[in-house]
């Protein structure tokens, strides 16, 4: 496998707009991007909507960041793209986020217009979604109606020029003159924590990490990608649009990740041979009983981040689907990658199967990425085995959370003329250099003086319990007597007094068992599917206030 020097190459990257018209000129002229709306489109032709696009963006909107409020759809993926070619900022808002923090990210990122779709638009309303006030505070420009914008003489000149004129004339004419450095795009947290964060993510660092990733999949000349992950997040935004786009992998959008029913229907009928998701959005493929094995069998990758893959869910998977769940890491900080597994495979035919999967890791480090154990109090390197605070370095690290310099600062350290991500997860690396996650550092408890780790205790509940459908999030709440106290969200009715005899034998620490078991329809979840840990632990606070009440 060929090492790419990624730390000496960047600089001469181009930009993704630039990426983009390069790959869409290359020879032949095969389907690149469908959705389960209806729309097909050759290479030549979504390079030419994503002109015209960008062509009527600049027309409607003068400001740098321009807001994108979709799902995933050709459209989205068209809309970005636009955006690349234009040399402007894409902001993918956050609608699975409250109101307060969908507004608070659309004004701290200055923007003033967000192009969106009226079918989505009626479907965020059903949701909660204030879009009235949003449309009172802001210009939302549907895309159908902005696509009428587009004369049938404009669009078929415009494919005229794709089709005859290099690509060398094509970026000329289509590419704004923008910096590989300069933002590409800007991606919100969710802010149940408090006001949202902007991670600017450059050209650089999203092209970087799309190459980092391809080299490690090793794409084939059948490959085709499922993208049904939100394009608000990381992993739906470079993993599922822009590396297959700019790879020419063949993309296949379905708009919701829950509704896996017509997710598996695309699967089986464009041959997905790529799938992306979260711990979370697996398990829902498992559960449903419409989703059958034969629906799933074209795929040969499929691929678990953003949340710990819990091990019921891989086991589950593998059983049904007959298919082995991969596991990745990394953050929005990273855009998003990190590590991965990846299958075995051979150096060479004389030579054994190297490893490149060790389930309950979350794999090794990408091409030029780099991990670092250390002390989270001195920041002193630990030795292999030792867990700590995981530091992350390569050519992927966002430059910093716009209009936040304190907290950049904060979490992006230099050591050894390198830039570190300091990324808040407890770790370690095995002798060869595989990652293993324990859990967030801000999900630790300090229960009677003894720090206990809330993943673990969810572990151990799962274990003992063993029934597919169990979910639980362990959350820790203030205690007069211990200082805090673990309470437990579970989705079925559960014996106490027998789990408790359970984790005792498991050998768990008394002092990590949950005080209660309180039963909920579901886990609170994020949009990107990962465990909503603020809302739950407001949950668990709500509902043990009300039983003292009672």
């Amino acid at each position: 496998m060929t090492r790419l020097h990624w730390l000496q190459d960047t600089n001469k990257l181009p930009t993704l707009g630039q990426h983009w018209v390069d790959t869409c000129k290359r020879p032949g002229n095969p389907e690149v991007l469908v959705d389960t709306t209806g729309t097909s489109l050759e290479s030549l032709k979504a390079l030419t909507a994503s002109i015209l696009l960008g062509r009527l963006f600049r027309k409607t909107c003068s400001r740098q960041n321009i807001g994108l409020l979709l799902p995933s759809t050709a459209g989205s993926a068209l809309a970005n793209m636009a955006c690349m070619l234009l040399g402007r900022t894409a902001v993918n808002l956050n609608f699975t986020a409250s109101n307060e923090a969908l507004l608070a990210s659309v004004e701290l990122a200055e923007i003033r217009t967000i192009f969106t779709s009226n079918r989505f638009l009626e479907k965020l309303r059903t949701r909660g979604v204030d879009v009235d006030t949003l449309a009172a505070r802001y210009k939302l420009v549907p895309l159908e109606q902005l696509a009428k914008q587009n004369s049938s003489l404009r669009k078929v000149l415009t494919f005229a020029t794709c089709k005859l004129l290099p690509a060398a004339l094509l970026r000329k004419i289509w590419c704004q003159p923008c910096e590989v450095s300069r933002t590409a795009v800007i991606l919100f947290s969710s802010g149940s924590e408090g006001v949202p964060k902007g991670v600017m993510l450059s050209h650089r660092a999203i092209l970087a990490n799309v190459k980092q990733i391809a080299q490690l999949l090793n794409f084939r000349s059948d490959d085709v990608v499922l993208a049904n992950l939100p394009p608000f997040h990381a992993f739906g935004l470079t993993v599922t649009h822009f590396m297959p786009l700019l790879e020419r992998v063949k993309v296949v959008c379905h708009p919701d990740p829950t509704e896996v029913v017509g997710a598996a229907q695309a699967i089986a009928q464009h041959r997905v041979t790529m799938m992306f998701g979260t711990s979370s959005f697996f398990r829902l493929y498992n559960r449903n009983s419409r989703v059958e094995p034969q629906m799933l069998e074209s795929v040969r990758l499929a691929i678990a981040g953003a949340e710990k893959l819990q091990e019921e869910v891989r086991d589950e998977f593998l059983r049904k689907f007959d298919k082995d769940i991969l596991e990745g890491y990394g953050a929005t900080e990273t855009a998003p990658v990190a590590s991965v597994n990846i299958p075995d495979f051979l150096m060479s035919e004389d030579w054994p199967a190297s490893t490149g999967n060790k389930p309950g890791s979350v794999g090794i480090p990408l091409p030029d990425t780099a991990f670092r154990i250390v002390d989270p109090d001195t920041f002193e390197a630990l030795p292999t085995g030792d867990a700590g605070m995981i530091l992350i370095s390569g050519p992927q690290l966002m430059d910093g959370y716009f209009k936040n310099t304190e907290k950049t600062t904060e979490v992006l350290r230099r050591f050894d003329d390198k830039y570190w991500y300091v990324s808040g997860d407890k770790g370690y690396l095995d002798g060869e250099g595989f990652l293993y996650i324990q859990d967030r550092y801000s999900r630790f408890a300090k229960i009677g003086g003894e720090m206990v780790g809330l993943g673990a205790v969810e572990k151990a509940l799962r274990e003992f319990v063993s029934k597919p459908e169990f979910e639980t999030v362990v959350v820790s709440l203030p205690d007069a007597k211990k200082g805090e106290r673990l309470v437990a969200l579970v989705t079925m009715g559960v014996d106490a007094h027998a789990i408790r005899n359970g984790l005792s034998a498991s050998g768990l620490n008394s002092l990590a068992f949950p005080s209660r078991y309180l039963l909920v329809g579901e886990i609170p979840k994020l949009g990107s599917g990962k465990t909503d840990f603020a809302t739950a632990k407001k949950l668990a606070l709500k509902m043990s206030c009300e039983e003292q009440e009672n």
